[in-house]
């Protein structure tokens, strides 16, 4: 019979058949405290492939951190072929500061493949890619929208990559789409590796949002089974038949300074003309409606209260196929 692959991190080997948790070690706090990044290493007897599930790349973005976090506790990775290594936070120093960024300022999403002697975001990448990238055959990134943004459930996946595009169909959140690569991104350093890579974005950041989490949990699930490393994604979290894929996404903005009060809600479906928005002065002198430029859909909602002419406001895109979202939960 043959036997699946040792996964070695650091110097510490996980043999088939053995689930261990791994430490990445990364820097200290000015304190002198010792930073490392916790990772867990599920490795199956038979082979197969070694899939990436990772959040918190961005510290704030905790729904991804959550989805992890639940699927340890259900032991929903206890795989029988292949291997997952799942890293429910990558940006410890983000976590503990509640931010999308180093303590230097920096992104690390923006910072792959990094450098052993750069930045603290560089070191991080560094040491991650090092430690993990070289081992895996797929990776599922998860994050939120950043800031007050919410994302309804989406996956994304690279522009003319027809491995990462079937890896997102197979996911099957509620809507995908692809998306251009950008310099210094996780992504980017995975497609330059050829690890076919998506983006799961659900949510907004440091706020908990249910169905976010139960649709990135189904997502995993889906990816694993269709890898034959569980045999069943029972108990389903969620019922879906196929995504909505979108073309010609377009950001709303705000016409002008003000309050800013949604009158839709995410993940609609909107008509050409249709009232989505309104943007308010605070004496009751002026106002202005955001208005639907096409028939399509709103994926992305900005939840900031007061904004500035130009802000954006809405994310709406037009669906390629006939789909409506919807699930049960």
């Amino acid at each position: 019979m043959e036997i699946n692959k040792t996964i070695t991190i650091e110097g510490e080997s996980v043999k088939p058949g053995e689930a261990r948790l791994l430490n990445i070690s990364i820097d200290r706090l000015p304190t002198g405290t010792l930073i490392d990044i916790p990772v867990y290493v599920f490795n199956a007897k038979k082979p197969g492939p070694t899939l990436l599930v990772q959040a918190g790349l961005h510290g704030d973005e905790i729904n991804g951190i959550e989805i992890v976090r639940r699927m340890l506790t259900e032991k929903r990775f206890n795989v029988t072929s292949g291997a997952v290594i799942a890293v429910p936070i990558l940006n410890i120093f983000g976590f503990i500061h509640y931010s999308r960024d180093v303590p230097d300022g920096k992104d690390v999403n923006r910072s792959f493949p990094g450098s052993k002697i750069g930045s603290m975001a560089g070191r991080i990448a560094y040491y991650y890619t090092s430690a993990i990238l070289s081992q895996v055959d797929y990776g599922l990134d998860l994050h939120t929208g950043g800031g007050q943004r919410h994302n309804f459930p989406q996956i994304r996946y690279t522009d003319n990559d027809e491995q990462s595009e079937q890896l997102a169909k197979v996911f099957n959140a509620p809507i995908s789409f692809s998306s251009k690569l950008i310099k210094g991104s996780f992504r980017n350093a995975a497609f330059q590796m050829k690890i076919p890579t998506v983006v799961f974005e659900a949510g907004e950041s440091m706020r908990f949002d249910n169905h976010a989490i139960i649709e990135g949990m189904q997502g995993i699930l889906n990816v694993m089974k269709h890898f034959d490393m569980i045999a069943t994604t029972e108990p389903k979290y969620i019922e879906r038949n196929n995504t909505v894929h979108l073309k010609n996404r377009k950001w709303l903005r705000a016409p002008t300074a003000g309050m800013f009060v949604p009158k839709i809600e995410n993940g609609s479906e909107i008509k050409k003309g249709q009232v989505l928005g309104m943007v308010s002065g605070p004496y009751a002198k002026r106002s202005k409606m955001v208005k639907a430029p096409f028939d399509g859909l709103v994926f992305c909602i900005n939840h900031q209260a007061v904004v500035n002419r130009g802000d954006a406001l809405f994310h709406i895109g037009i669906p390629t196929n006939e789909g409506v979202i919807q699930a049960d939960r």
